[in-house]
C-alpha cells in the first residue's frame, strides 16, 4: 500500500478497551497517536502508568502514544480522528468540537450502535452535529475484532466502510499490518446497520446459552438473526453482499459465539433469570446490544420490518417478559417461507 505518509498524527477518543487497543496497533505502526479520556484523572493514570490498567491490563503504550486531557486539542491536532466513544455517548462527544475547523480531516467512528433517540446510524450522528464536515471524509471500521485478541496480535479482518471510496482506502492503509488485515466497502449503510444490529442478536444468542439450549438452537439464531438484519438493511437500501461481509456474517458469528463478547454476555445473564440492571450494573464496559434494541425495534416499525428475535429480545430486556415464554412465542409463530 502506498499514499499514507509517516508518522500520520491520529487522535483516538474513547480509552476503553477498544479505543485503547487501537491507539496502541496505530502507535505500533509508527504513527503519532493521542488517546482521549473522558475522565482527566483516567488519562493522567494511562499517561503515568503507561498502560490501561482498567480495561486493557498488560498492554503496554508504544513511545508516540500519549494520553491527553483535553479534547478540543486533540481534535485540533489530529488529521485522523478515531471515535471510539460509547454509541449512546457519541453526540454529545462530538457536539464538543463541532465549532473546531475539520477541512481535511477524517473521522472514523468504531463503535457500533444506533442512537436511541434519534433512530441514526452514527455516520448520520456525525454528519448532522459536524455539518460542515464532508460525508465522504466520514468512515466506519467494523468487523468481527475483540479488542482483547487484536491486543494480542492474533489475526483479525475488518471493513473500512465510506461512502467515499478514496477515504475508505486510506483508512484501509493507516490500519492494515501483517495481523490486522482491512478490507474496503463503500456500503456504509450496511455496514453499520450490520454491525449494529448484529449485537442483539447476540443477546438472543447468550439467552439461549442461559437456558442451557444447544448448537441447534445457537445456529437457528445466528441463521435466522442474519435474516432480519439482512430485511432491515435493504429496507434502507444498503447492498445485499454486505451481509455476506466482515461487518454482516463475519461480526454476527463472532459476537454470538464468542466468551469475550459483552452483549452475549448479557443474554446469558437473563436467560438464567438475572434483571437487566442487575446485570449491567456490575459490568465495567456497555454491551451496546441493549440500548440498539430499543432504537432497532423503532425502526423496524417505522420501516415495516418484520424483526421476531430483536423484538423478544426487546421484551425481555425491557417489558420483564420471561425467556422460556418469549422463546415459546418465537418457536410457535406462524409457519412461512424461508426467504420473505
Amino acid at each position: 500500500m502506498s499514499g499514507v505518509r509517516l508518522p500520520m498524527n491520529i487522535s483516538v477518543l474513547g480509552a476503553g478497551s477498544w479505543g485503547t487497543t487501537l491507539a496502541v496497533l496505530l502507535a505500533g505502526k509508527g504513527h503519532d497517536v493521542r488517546l482521549w479520556a473522558h475522565r482527566p484523572e483516567f488519562a493522567r493514570a494511562l499517561e503515568a502508568e503507561r498502560e490501561n490498567m482498567r480495561y486493557l491490563k498488560g498492554v503496554v503504550f508504544p513511545p508516540s502514544l500519549h494520553a491527553v486531557e483535553n479534547l478540543c486539542e486533540a481534535v485540533r491536532w489530529a488529521g485522523m480522528v478515531v471515535t471510539a466513544v460509547p454509541s449512546q455517548a457519541l453526540r454529545e462527544t462530538a457536539l464538543c468540537f463541532s465549532d473546531l475547523p475539520l477541512k481535511g480531516k477524517i473521522i472514523v467512528n468504531v463503535a457500533k450502535g444506533i442512537e436511541l433517540q434519534s433512530g441514526k446510524r452514527m455516520s448520520e450522528v456525525l454528519l448532522e452535529v459536524l455539518p460542515r464536515l464532508p460525508a465522504g471524509k466520514i468512515a466506519a471500521l467494523y468487523g468481527p475484532s475483540h479488542a482483547e485478541e487484536v491486543a494480542k496480535g492474533q489475526p483479525t479482518t475488518v471493513v473500512a466502510a465510506s461512502s467515499s471510496k478514496e477515504t475508505a482506502v486510506k483508512v484501509q492503509e493507516v490500519f492494515h499490518t501483517g495481523a490486522f488485515r482491512v478490507y474496503v466497502n463503500t456500503d456504509i449503510v450496511g455496514v453499520e446497520i450490520a454491525g449494529s444490529v448484529k449485537n442483539i442478536i447476540a443477546i438472543a444468542a447468550g439467552i439461549s446459552d442461559g437456558l442451557g439450549y444447544g448448537d441447534n438452537a445457537k445456529a437457528a439464531i445466528i441463521t435466522r438473526g442474519l435474516a432480519e438484519i439482512s430485511r432491515l438493511c435493504e429496507k434502507l437500501g444498503a447492498d445485499p453482499k454486505t451481509m455476506s461481509g466482515l461487518s454482516g456474517i463475519g461480526d454476527l458469528v463472532v459476537t454470538c459465539l464468542s466468551r469475550h463478547s459483552r452483549n452475549r454476555y448479557v443474554g446469558e445473564q437473563i436467560g438464567k433469570g438475572r434483571r437487566l440492571d442487575e446485570v449491567v450494573g456490575e459490568m465495567n464496559m456497555i454491551a451496546e446490544g441493549v440500548m440498539t434494541s430499543k432504537a432497532v425495534i423503532e425502526l423496524s416499525r417505522k420501516h415495516g420490518v418484520d424483526m421476531p428475535i430483536t423484538q423478544a429480545v426487546y421484551d425481555m430486556l425491557f417489558e420483564d417478559k420471561p425467556a422460556q415464554q418469549a422463546i415459546l412465542e418465537l418457536m410457535t409463530r406462524e409457519p412461512k417461507q424461508e426467504h420473505y
